[in-house]
């Protein structure tokens, strides 16, 4: 593996990621914002549909989430409210991936994305050997 992730110790362990990534390979990947164009208005469902395509783009480059060195997650009108229908959505991802995604990353609430009908954009980076 060129990625080993980790928590070191005084920093928070979170269930849903690791703190820190540790890349040693030389093949960098990046992953497109990733969106659901079929899933509705329902973010489980968008979130879950992000990260499959995630799936499916790593992929396509000869990698999968254990390759994953950090994710970014935009979500649009973020309240911490909406955490257990964002980790539905992974997890019912996760289910259907075989494996859970937990790569250092970060959630950011913005305004809008590209049209009113997403509500959520996953974007990763990989490192391949």
């Amino acid at each position: 593996m060129a990625v080993t992730l980790l928590n070191p110790a005084g920093l928070p362990e979170i269930d849903a990621y690791r703190q820190v990534s540790i890349a040693t390979g030389s093949k960098l990947v990046f992953i497109a914002g990733q969106v659901a164009w079929d899933a509705g208005n329902d973010l489980a469902a968008q979130v879950e549909q992000c990260y499959l395509n995630v799936g499916r783009a790593l992929a396509g480059a000869g990698a999968t989430f254990a390759d994953v060195a950090k994710m970014t997650v935009y979500v649009v009108d973020w309240t911490p409210d909406k955490m257990p229908l964002f980790l539905e959505g992974v997890a019912r991802a996760a289910a259907k991936l075989g494996s859970t995604p937990v790569p250092p990353g970060t959630l950011i609430g913005v305004a809008a994305l590209d049209v009113p009908e997403h509500l959520v954009e996953v974007e990763a980076v990989a490192v391949l050997d």
